[in-house]
């Protein structure tokens, strides 16, 4: 057996922070898709097409038939207030076919499909956890006026858009992640415990009869112990992997302060360049601001050119007017992209000569990107090493003397 837990609660079960993040910034900046995919149109095309796919391929469940399977769902559904008609569903299985189950979503009712032999491997509590599984997207589907379900249809349509963005792309299989996740748990509250909603999850993916749920969630907190293993960061495109599933029911079950942060950590991952959503975007686009005001809160580097190398960046760019705390450093994942942008800062005025150089190696240190921003200096302006060392030995006496000696370029900018 596991631990005891704190009893799992509806109220406990709201949308997790990027699912609210990511709705908002598309009802915000994607005003004509929004439109779209909120649209009765939009809303008819998916019924039709979900109608469509359960009369060509399901056996419908009926009630007199299964009897327990329906006190499951119906005990499911009061435990999530879901009031939806349910309709339960059992696919074609062939030889070896995989457990698992879905969800057909029309206003007012839930279809759900059960695939490979579920039924009979899974007990009772098991089944609620599985069918509150389905019945949790629904759930969120239907809350907050539908915008969740209008975030499901519009990121489905975009992800099979040959021309979307790939952070539209990062988004969609973001979204889906969490929705998971946020469906995990709406099967810890159908089934009123942690032990059955794991025990669920790791017999759908094994096959097995029998599991130690205790057991395997030391496993996963083995898995987890070093916060350095890459491993940590699901690979999973739609679903994550069961230990990341069960772990975190274990955080939010036991109300663990940093659920959703650990969460967030395996789900997205560090802050990487090469794999931003349209989240990571807005991030990485307060980072550069941010960084620009760092290096040009400076009177002396408000020169006409850097300020209108800035300003390239960021047509509205004004320099802070008081001084700024030091940044934090940034995620490994933009080292290389912050490196650049200094850099260019560097080369952007030749008539400041050393001094943009020398702010620039104290923020590239601040940054911790002191090291790929050395590289990009010497092979990009093909700057002596020398010169280089003596630039960094030099730094704050350089910024000292031009602090009191304004060049030419930055009173003309004054004037």
């Amino acid at each position: 057996m596991v631990d005891s837990f704190p009893a799992v609660r509806l109220q406990d079960l709201t949308p997790l922070p990027y699912q609210q993040a990511l709705a908002a910034h598309l009802q915000a900046n994607e005003p004509e898709a929004w439109r779209w995919a909120a649209s009765a149109e939009a809303r008819e095309e998916h019924t039709a097409a979900m109608r469509a796919e359960l009369l060509r391929s399901a056996y419908r469940l009926n009630a007199d038939a299964h009897p327990d399977l329906h006190a499951d769902a119906t005990l499911a559904a009061q435990r999530l207030g879901v009031t939806a008609r349910i309709t339960l569903y059992q696919a074609p299985s062939g030889d070896g076919a995989a457990m698992n189950a879905a969800i057909y979503v029309v206003p007012g009712e839930a279809h759900i499909v059960l695939s490979g032999p579920l039924l009979e491997r899974l007990q009772g509590p098991e089944r609620q956890a599985v069918l509150g599984h389905e019945l949790a997207h629904y759930l969120l589907w239907e809350r907050d006026g539908g915008k969740h379900h209008v975030v499901d249809r519009l990121l489905h349509a975009t992800a099979a858009d040959p021309r979307a963005d790939a952070s539209h792309l990062q988004a969609a299989r973001r979204h889906a992640l969490y929705t998971e996740a946020f469906a995990d748990r709406g099967g810890c509250v159908a089934c009123g415990a942690l032990e059955p909603a794991v025990s669920a999850l790791i017999k759908i993916e094994t096959g097995l009869t029998q599991v130690n749920v205790a057991s395997y969630l030391a496993q996963a907190e083995e898995i987890c112990a070093d916060p350095n293993n890459k491993a940590l960061q699901t690979r999973g495109v739609s679903h994550p992997e069961v230990f990341v599933r069960a772990r975190a029911l274990r955080l939010w079950t036991g109300r663990e302060h940093d659920a959703d942060e650990w969460l967030a950590a395996a789900l997205e991952g560090p802050l990487d360049l090469g794999t931003l959503d349209m989240l990571g975007q807005q991030r990485v686009s307060a980072l550069t601001r941010a960084t620009l005001a760092q290096l040009l809160q400076r009177p002396v580097l408000q020169s006409e050119s850097l300020l209108a190398h800035a300003r390239r960046f960021f047509p509205d760019f004004a320099p802070p007017t008081s001084a700024m705390p030091p940044p934090e450093p940034a995620p490994a994942g933009l080292h290389g992209y912050l490196a650049s942008v200094l850099v260019d800062f560097v080369a952007a005025d030749p008539e400041m000569d050393d001094v943009t150089l020398a702010a620039t190696l104290g923020l590239a240190d601040a940054l911790d990107c002191a090291q790929p921003f050395e590289q990009r200096v010497l092979k990009d302006l093909g700057l002596s090493k020398r010169n280089f060392t003596r630039v960094k030995r030099d730094a704050a006496a350089l910024l000292d003397k031009a602090a009191t000696t304004p060049s030419s370029s930055s009173q003309a900018a004054a004037a």
